[in-house]
């Protein structure tokens, strides 16, 4: 059940990750991109590594999160949900994927496994923890509370009650199509609210 667990999860990471170059959002790029992180950690936990597993799980799904909240706050275009090109150069993009595949391939098959098989009676995790966050704590709790006030201050410069008024009134955000009708909230009928002024 464990060797199929990791083959599923493997090929989940790699679909998720194919479809980061797949899709016409940075928003679903970066949900897609969390998706594999979040399947790579699984594999890990699976694998006998579970600080490294759910730490790659906790840090990519934080990061991802913060970087689609910012997309949704500052892009011009709506959401970041406008149709739009995720890869550039692309005859770039491919040769150096190919190669860093290739290299991490041989790396991984032509590399010799530890030797040194670990005593039954150590604690591996809190060793790992210790060797990992022991001097930097302090680092990683400063920077855990400015993640979380961010998210916090993003979700409320993104609320559409703003501080001088409605947010959407007055404005007229780009049509999700050519031609089509403006995106974002409607202004509701026989409210106080008029938004989209030419």
């Amino acid at each position: 059940m464990t060797d199929l667990a990791i083959l599923l999860l493997t090929g989940f990471a790699i679909w998720t990750g194919w479809r980061v170059f797949r899709v016409d959002s940075m928003v679903r790029a970066a949900f897609a991109l969390m998706l594999s992180f979040i399947a790579v950690g699984a594999v890990g936990v699976l694998l006998s590594a579970p600080y490294i597993g759910v730490a790659t799980v906790f840090m990519m799904a934080v990061e991802m999160m913060v970087m689609a909240i910012f997309m949704v706050m500052f892009m011009m275009n709506p959401a970041g949900l406008n149709p739009m090109s995720m890869v550039h150069q692309h005859g770039l993009s491919i040769a150096a994927g190919v190669a860093a595949f290739l290299g991490l391939g041989a790396a991984i098959l032509l590399s010799d496994p530890p030797s040194a098989p670990v005593p039954a009676e150590a604690d591996v995790v809190a060793q790992l923890g210790h060797e990992l966050l022991g001097p930097s704590m302090l680092i990683f709790e400063t920077a855990g509370v400015t993640l979380l006030a961010t998210m916090v201050g993003a979700v409320v410069l993104s609320s559409r009650q703003g501080r001088y008024g409605a947010a959407d009134e007055g404005a007229r955000p780009p049509g999700l199509t050519e031609g089509g009708a403006h995106a974002g909230r409607q202004p509701e009928s026989g409210g106080h609210h008029h938004g989209g002024h030419g």
